[in-house]
């Protein structure tokens, strides 16, 4: 595609995801099947372009009122993804001297926000947290993400998906922590290789794996993904019930679980039932009351955890949304807490990084349900072997409690998760 078509199409783009009507994602997938003609090279500079003015939207605003022309096209320009050459010969010399000057500005030299470029409501939980932290995980937010697979621990062997994929010119390593985990740069296609299509992996982030294990699901139990979505970590759990046992899947969604079920072929587990629930009170759950050997919450939320991949969520929430959230959260929390049975165990996650969606909720459920014994996260890693398990961990006098994920330190989104033993 030629220079200035090439930008056009990027600003339009950027035009369209602005709105923040629906999320990035969706609206960047809508643009490329109405544009079908789009080479695989094209298709990233308009991906990764809009992504970077999402991710740095305060400092391009900020730049933008000093060029001329559609703003659209000026935060285009500033977050253009490709070679500065081929950039430069889509712009009019005047356009070419304002981005030297905007090249020219030195980080140092710029605002706070503007080298944050997160919304204020958010900046302030963040540093409380993470103190001198904060700023890399700023740092790792703008970087964006890699891709994490979950070997099919049921079907394959990490080391030997590992060759095969380094024989499709694929480099994959190890996590760090996950014995499943193979981490890719960049983004291939993985959705022809022969690998994938056996069902020997899926894509998943190392943190929902080290969440699986947490659950620690076991051969012939009963066991529920009371939030599934399209099921990826109900895919971990029954691979770690080697298919053996019963495991729910339920969703609010229909649509979400529909996802599950060409993954489930894939994965050869015959052990998942997903059903599509109306509410967290709804009477499928009732039947299961006292009956589950383990039941995981992974909650809706924010998704403040994900913002490496997601970044345009920063722009679509609010404190007050936050809050709305987690007023659901400890709601689906106390209803799927029915479900264990005694000895059993639950645990509640999220893919945010608020304390108002995590250790609020955790230490208010404790509160309420002194039958609920807390699961020290740390020691539930260590005794799987998880490698450095006490790292991925805090809160509690140990600093274990729970476990608590974090991009910059972890290489991993952002997780929480709180287990309890009922007495």
């Amino acid at each position: 595609m030629h220079p200035k078509a090439l930008l056009d199409a990027c600003s339009e783009l950027v035009r369209l995801t602005l709105k923040f009507d629906h999320p990035a994602d969706a609206i960047v997938s809508r643009f490329f099947r109405d544009n079908r003609g789009l080479g695989p090279r094209e298709r990233a500079t308009l991906a990764e372009t809009v992504y970077t003015v999402l991710r740095k939207k305060l400092l391009f605003d900020h730049l933008a009122p000093s060029g001329s022309g559609p703003k659209e096209r000026r935060l285009a320009i500033l977050g253009f993804y490709g070679p500065g050459d081929f950039l430069r010969s889509a712009l009019t010399d005047q356009e070419k001297r304002w981005l030297d000057q905007c090249e020219a500005v030195k980080p140092e030299d710029l605002m706070e926000r503007h080298r944050h470029n997160l919304p204020e409501w958010l900046v302030q939980p963040l540093k409380d947290q993470l103190g001198a932290g904060f700023w890399p995980l700023v740092e790792n937010l703008n970087l964006g993400a890699g891709l994490d697979l979950r070997v099919n621990a049921l079907k394959a062997k990490r080391a030997d998906v590992q060759k095969e994929l380094q024989q499709a010119g694929i480099k994959a390593v190890p996590t760090p922590f996950s014995p499943w985990g193979l981490r890719i740069a960049g983004k291939p296609a993985l959705n022809k290789n022969e690998a994938f299509l056996r069902g020997d992996f899926e894509v998943q982030d190392e943190g929902s794996q080290l969440l699986a294990m947490l659950v620690d699901a076991k051969r012939g139990e009963m066991v529920v993904d009371f939030c599934a979505g399209a099921g990826g970590k109900t895919l971990a759990l029954g691979a770690s019930m080697r298919s053996t046992g019963r495991l729910y899947a339920f969703d609010t969604s229909a649509h979400r679980l529909d996802a599950l079920k060409p993954r489930m072929a894939r994965s050869g587990l015959s052990n998942v039932h997903p059903a599509a629930i109306a509410h967290e009170r709804d009477d499928r759950v009732k039947r299961l009351t006292g009956k589950l050997d383990r039941v995981l919450v992974d909650a809706p939320c924010t998704g403040l955890g994900t913002l490496r991949r997601n970044p345009d969520l920063k722009w679509r929430q609010t404190m007050a949304g936050v809050e709305e959230m987690a007023v659901k959260q400890a709601a689906i929390l106390q209803s799927a807490s029915r479900m264990v049975k005694s000895g059993g165990r639950l645990v509640y996650a999220t893919c945010s990084v608020l304390p108002q969606e995590n250790e609020a909720i955790a230490e208010a459920f404790a509160a309420a349900n002194p039958d609920f014994v807390p699961l020290s996260a740390g020691e539930v890693l260590a005794a799987q072997k998880v490698e450095g398990a006490p790292s991925l961990c805090a809160g509690g006098e140990d600093g274990q409690l729970y476990l608590r994920l974090w991009p910059h330190r972890h290489g991993t989104d952002g997780f929480f998760a709180a287990a309890w033993q009922k007495k």
